[in-house]
């Protein structure tokens, strides 16, 4: 049986109990539907082979062998990872376009006797949604948490969350913190894999409800923010956080924790700043590094880097929509995220309420 999904979240998927991704380990590891275990028909070189034999000999040789090769493969899946499923078990498969690879896998395990489905277009037709999705206009109005490197933004909208607010966290789907130092452990997701979870969560927002997002600039580490977010985003109104350097500093070297223990790969990102710098200013931080001054490192950084490109973007953009939260220090969160939700209630976030307030740049 095939299915024509026609929405993200299309009720249709939950009537399958497990969703097979037949294609390759690299197609899988660049993007799947949320929830998919791989169970390729043809592994990488596999299918290279075939895909050779296609061009430079025949096609029917080609299915020849691909067909031995599939057969191979679905009897090792069959033996192993789905040994333990029942009659009642039903599986909803796809490849990448829903047709040699998930039509051989359909087949065979239709003849075993469960009744499968497979998605009609396959990966192919998912990734058209998701790119619908996330090129289109943001469909909540859309809310941004501002303020400078260190202003605790991204742990504040975790605490909105948690109190039932919308919240998409980008940096979050991005695996990335958004900043020079920002990498995660696990590394980013490709683009792909990361506009797919960007559109599910899209796809879960209540129209009715404003979404909070974190001030970014249009990349995130490696990523790019798609068009419907990013434009969402440089219109949207803002509160903004206003936190003393000193205070951001120290909450910034307690956050890097993991990035301190490595001191050279922390002057490594120093010396990359060496053409937006002068000389003096870069040994001075340098010095910071071995000196293991990490509160110190982070306020000079701010001060010197982060902080102005910040300032300069407001200047540029902002339309004076917003509203500024000024916090003492950021000793406590909880009453952070109180402020905020007071500022929000005040805010007039209504769709077409106003101009673009612009992008703060985000932590470059």
């Amino acid at each position: 049986m095939d299915i024509r999904l026609t929405s993200l979240s299309d009720p249709a998927l939950a009537g399958f109990d497990t969703i097979i991704d037949g294609r390759s380990p690299s197609e899988y590891a660049e993007d799947h539907l949320p929830g998919a275990v791989s169970l390729p028909v043809l592994s990488d070189d596999e299918r290279a082979r075939v895909g050779t034999i296609y061009k430079q000999v025949s096609p029917f040789d080609a299915r020849k062998l691909g067909g031995a090769l599939v057969a191979a493969n679905v009897a090792r899946h069959i033996a192993g990872p789905l040994s333990g499923h029942g009659g009642g078990w039903r599986p909803l498969i796809y490849c990448w376009r829903g047709g040699q690879r998930s039509g051989a896998f359909a087949t065979i395990l239709g003849q075993i006797g469960w009744r499968v489905g497979r998605i009609e277009g396959g990966y192919k037709a998912w990734r058209a949604l998701v790119v619908a999705r996330v090129t289109a206009p943001v469909r909540s109005p859309v809310v941004v948490l501002d303020g400078n490197t260190g202003s605790a933004k991204t742990e504040i909208l975790h605490r909105l969350a948690a109190r039932g607010h919308q919240v998409i966290d980008l940096e979050g789907l991005a695996n990335h913190r958004g900043s020079l130092f920002g990498a995660m452990p696990g590394g980013q997701p490709g683009q792909k894999l990361f506009e797919g979870r960007l559109a599910m969560a899209l796809e879960a927002l209540d129209p009715a409800r404003p979404v909070l997002v974190e001030a970014e600039s249009s990349r995130i580490g490696d990523l790019n923010l798609p068009r419907g977010i990013w434009q969402a985003i440089i219109a949207a109104p803002r509160i903004r956080l206003a936190v003393a350097v000193e205070a951001r500093a120290v909450y910034t070297a307690q956050s890097y924790a993991e990035a301190a223990a490595d001191p050279e790969r922390v002057a490594g990102i120093v010396n990359s700043l060496r053409p937006v710098h002068p000389a003096e200013r870069i040994e001075g931080w340098l010095r910071l590094v071995d000196a293991r001054d990490w509160a110190g490192l982070s306020a000079a950084l701010m001060r010197d880097h982060y902080d102005p490109r910040y300032d300069r973007h407001r200047a540029r953009h902002d339309d004076g929509r917003g509203r500024v939260v000024a916090l003492g220090g950021l000793d406590d969160l909880d009453a952070a995220a109180d402020r905020v939700e007071a500022a929000l209630a005040g805010l007039d976030w209504q769709p077409g309420a106003g101009g673009a307030a612009g992008a703060s740049g985000g932590d470059i």
